[in-house]
Parts: C-alpha cells; structure tokens; sequence
C-alpha cells in the first residue's frame, strides 16, 4: 500500500506476532477496568453497610453473605485456649501474626472468630508470641468482614495442626470452624470502634493492601498506551519511503 511517497508492506509473521500481543495488551486493559468498576461497587457497598445499624450478634444471627462490612457488637467469653495465630502479618515494618481468638456469644450455642490485634514475632518462629490477656465476660464491637484474602493457597492451612494457638497460614473459616468443638460464623469480627470514621479508618489501616478504582484505571491506561506504542511500533518498521526509481515507476 502507497501512501504520499511511502509504501507500507507488513510480513505476515510479525504481523501475526503484533496482533497477539495486541490483543492481550487490549484484554489486560479492559481487565482492569472492570477491576475498577468492581472496586468501586465494593465501596458503595461499604459506604452503606458503615450507615446501617449496628447489629447485635447475641440476637441476630448474621453471615458473611448478608452483613459483611456491617457494624456490630457482641458479648459471651473468650475461648483462650484455642486461638489462631494468622501468619505473613506486617504492621509498622514488624513481622508477627493477627491474633484470631473464639468468641462464644451469650446465650447462644455459636462462636465468632475475633480478629484481636497484632503481635510481633520477637522470639524467632519457633515460639508463638503471647496474645494480649482476655477477661472471662467480654464485650466487643466492630465491623463484620473476611479477613486478609490471598489468592493462591498452598499446602494446609496451618504447619502446626493439633496444637494451640494454632499458627495458621490463610484465612480459612472452615478450617477453623472443624477444629473447634462449636459451631462458628463464617465472618471475622475486627475489634475496633462502632463509630463509622473510626471504623473506616480501622479498615484502612488493616486492609492497607487495598486501594481504589483509580490505581486500577491508571493501570488500565498503562495497558492502552503499551498497545498504541506497540502499533506504532509495527506501523514504523513495517513502512519505508520509496526511492525514486520506485516512485516514479509507481
């Protein structure tokens, strides 16, 4: 193809080279996007479970699916002698684990795991350190949600089964729930306080591995910009100017 003094000839396999890697550079960027528009469905959703009432645990009984994000309290006793430890937790350049402690709820044959704080490893991995002391009755308040999420999960959940506390790799809830002799919710309750900006900003700090929907659009403009500089690319190598005997044949 001629076009004002230059001739644009592609080969086929460069040709067939750039389109696939077109399309794949395309298919990421509309993959991000739809992240975006995810993310950003999740924080409306957020934003109206912070503006819902407070739920009271010891009478309604919630689930993962209906109430993650609410607020809520609850009451019953600490069950310390069978606590999880979850591990890979770093919180101000400190390596240790979230301590993930039972709750069994007043008046009811139930349990919620209670995400109880962090603890750093200060001995070296062989010795667990020792969690923040628990009182007999308690009362806690908080917000409703899953707990870290990883992608990939490999071998069993926790590398030391049978013993307590129970070092425990990933987020789990049947895992957990098979190793007590109780029923457990299928939800983590994260201590913190009922009131909405102190509970958004508890979530951020602890979920600090989010973000939102305009980190995923950028990457989305980066995937779009690789696949304009890549038809450049191809529109450049594959185009010369004609000399003048071929231009004046032509």
């Amino acid at each position: 193809m001629r076009i004002a003094g230059f001739v644009f000839s592609p080969t086929p396999v460069p040709t067939v080279a750039y389109l696939v890697i077109l399309t794949l550079l395309v298919s990421l960027g509309f993959w991000q996007l739809d992240r975006a528009e995810a993310k950003r469905t999740e924080m409306t959703e957020r934003a109206a479970a912070f503006r819902a009432p407070v739920l009271d645990l010891t009478e309604t009984t919630a689930s993962l699916t209906s109430h993650e994000f609410r607020r809520a309290r609850a009451s019953g006793s600490y069950d310390s002698e069978h606590q999880f430890y979850l591990d890979n937790t770093v919180e101000d350049g400190q390596v240790g684990y979230r301590v993930l402690t039972p709750l069994r709820l007043d008046g009811r044959d139930e349990a919620v795991l209670v995400d109880r704080g962090f603890v750093a490893i200060t001995e070296g991995r062989e010795t667990l350190p020792t969690p923040p002391p628990v009182g007999d009755n308690a009362e806690v308040a908080g917000q409703i949600g899953r707990g870290p999420w990883v992608g990939l999960r490999l071998g069993e959940p926790s590398d030391n089964p049978g013993q307590w506390p129970r070092r425990v790799q990933y987020m789990d809830m049947q895992y957990k729930g098979d190793a007590l002799d109780y029923p457990l919710a299928d939800f983590l309750l994260v201590e913190g306080s009922l009131a909405t900006d102190a509970v958004m900003q508890d979530v951020a700090v602890r979920d600090a591995w989010r973000f939102g929907p305009e980190r995923h659009e950028g990457y989305a403009f980066q995937w779009f910009a690789l696949s304009a500089t890549l038809t450049i690319i191809w529109l450049v190598v594959n185009t010369r100017r004609l000399n003048s005997n071929e231009d004046s044949a032509g």
